[in-house]
């Protein structure tokens, strides 16, 4: 085969490297063998698994080099790429098509020219400005050298450890710090941990947290540190009071890293991120962009997002390295599936949340479903809890939140591949999933979701959501709403509705003289089965105006206990 004239021959440069990066220059590689592809890194790793770093500190993941997924000999040997870390890019010159780079080992300047720039700078972490937070015991988790750093401080005798910030990588850190005995207490500014989730979803995760071992100091921030010398001490809270420890994780956030890309005049979409086009280009010729540092179009909203996740930005920069090399690929866009473990319980999420649903001007249905992950006759199942938010109207899935134990990401993927799909709550009944007893179900959960939603769907049962129950309670009217709980006696010492009457469901039929057929009437059970029955023998017996606890006191109990 012969190769590329050097006359002829494309430069293709790619700035940072990591999960976009990485994947953009190996796929330009691919697309073009003639190519000379350098990719500037300023970090000391071009390619390590970020995502592992958690793990890493709490010894699951036991050897460093596990992490190192790429080197920049390997990247030579196998793509024959050219890979500089420790190297800066400081400036972009889009007219002359080059880029300055400074070597963070010797200072020196270095200026190459392009034909086609790839932009993966991804993102920044939130370090606010507060006093103290420079200690060299206050932490970030972002890089392999932060991860060693913090095992060798666990390692060397740490006890106590604060991490600051509720999200994914905080809990991660959490998780990981109390597996490998620390007394951990995590801050979290938000009224809740997981603050993309709907409040009530995260009550698991809050109480396996708890079963942890882990303290939750939710709704306050921090206002700086106390520091003896350069070592930080406590951590100050909002409001006041300090929590003591030996070190300190921050999470509170990221930002897209767009400076550079600002600098050479590349357009910044709404969210933030480098503005581009479905081939990733932005809107200046010869530039791509890919992975945190960069919006999308969110598919079912379909508004500008930053979704930084390592999903979507291997796609974009296999996408980006693709077009850059000249070819023809899209990434149409993204929705944020997201999972995360804590504890036994594991947290997933796609597409929209309730919040997110209000701002994008939806309206929408929400249910919620507990089902086993298995057979309930094959031993072991354990108990999920499906949210879905669809579309009123159309039925179409707009998102799904999914929390538990076992088999939390199989129906997180699968309503994810709905949602990608287009699919409505009607198609969600009708899926043909894999059945087993040690597996799922004949009905399984995402199924039994469908079954639920679509019964509301087509006008089947008017259903109410435990936030809906209450502010109907709580309004004071007289006469109120009858609240009729159809579990057996022995379920009621769980706990009931305030003002429940207890109408056992074996029982309805010959009691239904105890109730007011002409009142509003909210039937419960534990979670929403049953009473969904009493929904269908009440309606066909004269009363008009029923409605079904969707979720029943499962989700009522989850509700109460996310609430401020």
């Amino acid at each position: 085969m012969s190769r590329t004239p050097e006359a002829d021959r494309k430069t293709i440069i790619v700035v940072g490297g990591v999960a976009a990066g990485a994947s953009a220059a190996a796929k330009a590689r691919r697309e073009d063998e003639g190519a000379e592809i350098i990719v500037f890194e300023r970090g000391e790793h071009v390619s390590f698994a970020n995502c592992g770093l958690p793990y890493f500190v709490g010894d699951e993941i036991k050897r460093r080099g596990a992490l190192l997924l790429q080197t920049p000999a390997s990247l030579k040997s196998r793509f024959n790429l050219d890979v500089l870390t420790r190297h800066e890019v400081t400036e972009i010159r889009p007219e002359a098509r080059q880029v300055v780079a400074r070597d963070l080992r010797t200072g020196a300047e270095v200026v190459r020219t392009y034909d086609r720039l790839i932009l993966a700078t991804g993102s920044r972490p939130v370090v606010p400005p507060l006093e103290g937070i420079g200690s060299r015991n206050v932490k970030l988790l972002r890089t392999v050298p932060e991860a060693e750093e913090l095992k060798e401080m666990v390692g060397g005798g740490a006890r106590r450890a604060v991490v600051v910030g509720a999200g994914f990588i905080g809990l991660e850190a959490a998780e990981n710090l109390a597996r490998r005995g620390l007394a951990v207490t995590v801050v979290e500014k938000a009224a809740q941990v997981l603050p993309p989730f709907d409040p009530e979803m995260v009550v698991p995760v809050e109480e396996s947290l708890r079963a942890m071992g882990v303290e939750l100091v939710i709704g306050r921030g921090i206002a700086g540190f106390e520091t003896n010398g350069d070592v930080a001490v406590g951590v100050r809270l909002d409001g006041g009071g300090t929590i003591a420890a030996d070190f300190f994780v921050l999470s509170i956030g990221a930002r897209p890293d767009v400076e550079l890309a600002k600098k050479a005049g590349v357009a910044i979409g709404p969210s933030g991120g480098i503005a581009v086009n479905e081939r990733l280009e932005t809107s200046v010729p010869g530039i791509y962009a890919a992975g945190d540092a960069v919006e999308v179009r969110h598919l079912v909203s379909g508004r500008p997002a930053w979704i930084p996740l390592a999903g979507p930005a291997n796609k974009q920069g296999r996408v980006a390295g693709a077009n850059a090399a000249g070819g023809s690929l899209t990434f149409k866009g993204a929705y944020g599936t997201s999972i995360v473990r804590v504890g036994k319980v594991a947290a997933a999420k796609t597409g929209l949340g309730e919040a997110e649903c209000l701002r994008a001007g939806f309206d929408y249905t929400v249910t919620y479903n507990h089902h086993g992950d298995h057979a309930g006759y094959y031993p072991g199942a354990e108990e999920l809890t499906i949210k879905i938010i669809s579309e009123r109207g159309t039925g179409r899935l707009l998102g799904a939140q999914v929390v538990g134990g076992r088999g939390v990401d199989k129906r997180a993927d699968v309503l994810a591949t709905a949602i990608y799909g287009g699919l409505t709550v009607e198609d969600l009944e009708q899926l043909d999933l894999a059945y087993a007893p040690p597996f799922g179900a004949a009905k399984d959960p995402v199924i039994m979701a469908g079954m639920t939603t679509a019964n509301i769907f087509r006008g089947q049962v008017v259903a109410v959501t435990p936030a809906e129950v209450a502010r109907l309670i709580e309004a004071g009217r007289s006469p109120g709403p009858q609240v009729v709980d159809v579990r057996d006696p022995r379920e009621w010492r769980e706990g009931t509705i305030p003002g429940a009457v207890g109408l056992p469901l074996p029982e309805l039929r010959e009691r239904l003289g105890e109730l007011d057929p002409a009142r509003e009437t909210i039937v419960y059970c534990r979670g929403g089965q049953r009473s969904y029955f009493a929904y269908r023998v009440l309606r066909q017996s004269g009363f008009r105006d029923v409605k079904n606890l969707t979720g029943g006191f499962l989700s009522w109990t989850a509700f109460q206990k996310s609430r401020p």
